[in-house]
């Protein structure tokens, strides 16, 4: 389901920078890299016969516990301030 705040970011062309920030600080911080070692630790427990949609299921929840809570914190914040400004503009 789509919200009215993720409607607005992506008709004025902010989620796209959003999401390339997100991914950015997610390098950065090295969550990229602990995901793909408990992706490749996954295959080794269950073999190559793995599915894609059962490895996502298994590394989801987990992966979104290793984001780090300042990443949050500033995206969210970046968020927050686009959907200000945009209401701003809309008052003029």
């Amino acid at each position: 389901m789509k919200t009215a705040p993720h409607q607005r970011l992506v008709m004025v062309g902010d989620r796209d920078g959003l999401k390339e920030l997100l991914r950015r600080r997610l390098v950065e911080c090295g969550w990229r890299d602990q995901v793909k070692l408990i992706c490749k630790e996954l295959i080794k427990e269950h073999g190559h016969d793995i599915t894609y949609d059962k490895l996502l299921s298994m590394v989801t929840t987990k992966a979104r516990t290793l984001v780090p809570d300042s990443v949050k914190k500033e995206l969210l914040q970046k968020i927050k301030n686009q959907l200000i400004a945009q209401e701003e503009k809309l008052k003029m």
